[in-house]
C-alpha cells in the first residue's frame, strides 16, 4: 500500500471511533465548555475530548507526524506529515441534537495552510447519520465502498450550499453575495457543518459550496473528497473582515458560480 492509502485507512479508523465517542456523549446529554468568537460560536466538553482522543490515537500510531487540531493547536513534527483535525465540526448543530455534525480527521503535507498545504489522505465521519467519506490523493473518494463523483450537469440550476459567520457585522455581506448566486440556484442549503458540505459536492448531493472564513480544520478533508471526486476547489479574494472565499463545485457550474460570486 502506498502512504496515501496507509494514512486514509488510519483516517478512517480514528474518526470511526471518535465519532463513536461524540455521538455516546451526545446521547448522555451536552455540556457547553465556553464560547469562541462570539457567543454563538460554542465549544463543547464533548469537543476538547473527542479531540485528546484523536491525537492520543495518532501520536501512538505516527509519533513523528505534526498536529493541528481546532481546540488544542499543535505545532509541526519530525516528518513531513501534519494532521488537521476538527473534532467536532458543526458544533452548534451537536449541541440542539441536530445530526448534521462530523468529525474531519486530514494528513497533509507542506505547510499547515491551505494555501500552500497539499492534502493526501482524510475521513469524514458523520456519526449521527452512520456515514464515513473518505480520500486518498490520487486513488478517489469513496462513502464506505461507494467511489463518489461530483454531479455531471445541473440543467435545472445549482443546488448550492453556504455558511455565514457568526460575527453579526458580516451578516449583511453575506446576504449581498447569496443575492448574486439565487438566481443561478435550483435551491440554496445552509446545514452549518462544513465538512459534511464538502463531502456532499464529492457525493453528487449538491452542486457547489462556497463560504467565506474557514479555517484549516474546517475544511481540510473535505477538500480532498471534492477534488477526488472530479469536482473544482478554489480560494478567492478576502472580504473587508479579511476572509477568504472558498469555493468547491462540479465542472457543470464552477466556473459560473465564481463568476457571480465575483460580480
Amino acid at each position: 500500500m502506498t502512504l496515501e492509502l496507509d494514512l486514509r485507512d488510519l483516517a478512517i479508523d480514528i474518526a470511526r471511533e471518535a465519532g463513536e465517542l461524540a455521538k455516546r456523549r451526545r446521547d448522555e446529554g451536552v455540556a457547553i465548555a465556553a464560547s469562541k468568537s462570539t457567543l454563538a460560536d460554542i465549544v463543547t466538553e464533548a469537543d476538547r475530548e473527542v479531540e485528546a482522543l484523536i491525537r492520543s490515537r495518532l501520536a501512538e500510531a505516527r509519533p513523528d507526524d505534526g498536529f493541528l487540531g481546532e481546540e488544542s493547536g499543535g505545532g509541526a513534527g519530525a516528518s513531513e506529515v501534519t494532521w488537521v483535525v476538527d473534532p467536532i465540526d458543526g458544533t452548534v448543530n451537536y449541541a440542539f441534537g441536530q445530526p448534521a455534525y462530523g468529525v474531519s480527521i486530514a494528513a497533509v503535507t507542506g505547510p499547515a495552510d491551505p494555501l500552500g498545504w497539499q492534502v493526501i489522505a482524510g475521513a469524514v465521519a458523520a456519526p449521527a447519520l452512520g456515514e464515513m467519506f473518505s480520500a486518498a490523493r490520487g486513488h478517489g473518494a469513496f462513502s464506505g465502498d461507494r467511489r463518489l463523483s461530483v454531479t455531471a450537469e445541473a440543467p435545472a440550476g445549482a443546488l448550492v450550499a453556504t455558511g455565514f459567520g457568526y460575527d453579526p457585522e458580516t451578516h449583511a455581506s453575506a446576504l449581498d453575495e447569496l443575492r448574486r448566486v439565487m438566481p443561478i440556484a435550483r435551491d440554496i442549503r445552509r446545514a452549518g457543518a462544513a465538512s459534511l458540505d464538502l463531502a456532499y459536492v464529492a457525493a453528487g448531493r449538491l452542486d457547489a459550496y462556497y463560504e467565506r472564513g474557514l479555517k484549516p480544520w474546517d475544511m481540510a478533508a473535505g477538500s480532498l473528497l471534492v477534488t477526488e471526486a472530479g469536482g473544482r476547489l478554489g480560494w478567492f479574494e478576502t472580504d473587508a473582515w479579511g476572509r477568504r472565499m472558498m469555493v468547491a463545485a462540479s465542472a457543470a457550474v464552477y466556473d459560473r458560480l465564481v463568476e457571480v460570486l465575483a460580480n
